[in-house]
């Protein structure tokens, strides 16, 4: 099974209380509950992309805490991990690191980067039934303005027809941007299938002013 997950941000103490407001008292805290959410669901052979921003510590730290994680990881470099920097910090621990990459899962194509791209490569493509052929999977902004922003963004494209080779008359652009941060999944790694439920009912329920004001 292959899941996804963004800006899990162990050792980032101030996310407790600022900007997230993880509600954990510690660090200790929140690492103990990420673990066990995350183990409850990864088995050993399943695969795990990190879209970036994994850890705020560290090469030895970061590797220690890797250590205790199911999967095969993948990274997606975000603008937080300088523990790859670092010569203490274990690269075996994933199986490849890269600034951005493009998969295949069950037929769908998938964008993978820690930052949104708001014009993906493969944005137009649709199935025989119509259905969206690519999606963008993205983090960076976790829950704050940005992401509002990316959700207005959205909306607009959704709404602009556009008629592509093929179709028969003009039809709503597909845009399947897909924010992956961890709490929203209560900081468990999910399928595309299970992210593509969780974002549309995110996205449904989200107001104008509900998003947290502050710097990334």
């Amino acid at each position: 099974m292959r899941y996804f997950i963004s800006d899990l941000h162990f050792f980032h103490e101030s996310l407790l209380t600022k900007m997230d407001k993880r509600g954990f008292a510690t660090c200790d805290e929140m690492h103990e509950y990420m673990l066990r959410r995350w183990n409850e669901k990864v088995r050993p052979a399943d695969e795990v992309v990190i879209l970036g921003d994994v850890s705020m510590a560290r090469g030895g730290p970061t590797s220690e805490i890797l250590r205790h994680l199911n999967g095969r990881l993948y990274l997606i470099v975000g603008n937080h991990d300088t523990y790859l920097r670092d010569r203490r910090f274990d690269a075996s621990r994933f199986e490849w690191i890269k600034p951005y990459e493009e998969i295949h899962d069950n037929k769908r194509k998938i964008i993978l980067s820690h930052y949104p791209v708001f014009c993906y490569n493969g944005q137009y493509r649709r199935d025989k039934e119509g259905n969206p052929r690519t999606y963008m999977l993205y983090g960076h902004v976790h829950n704050t303005q940005d992401e509002i922003l990316v959700n207005r963004f959205i909306r607009e494209t959704e709404r602009m027809l556009c008629q592509g080779p093929g179709d028969k008359e003009p039809l709503p652009i597909p845009c399947q941007m897909i924010n992956c941060f961890c709490m929203f999944s209560d900081y468990t790694p999910l399928s595309l299938d299970e992210w593509i439920a969780v974002d549309r009912k995110r996205r449904a329920e989200m107001e104008p002013c509900g998003a947290k004001r502050s710097s990334i």
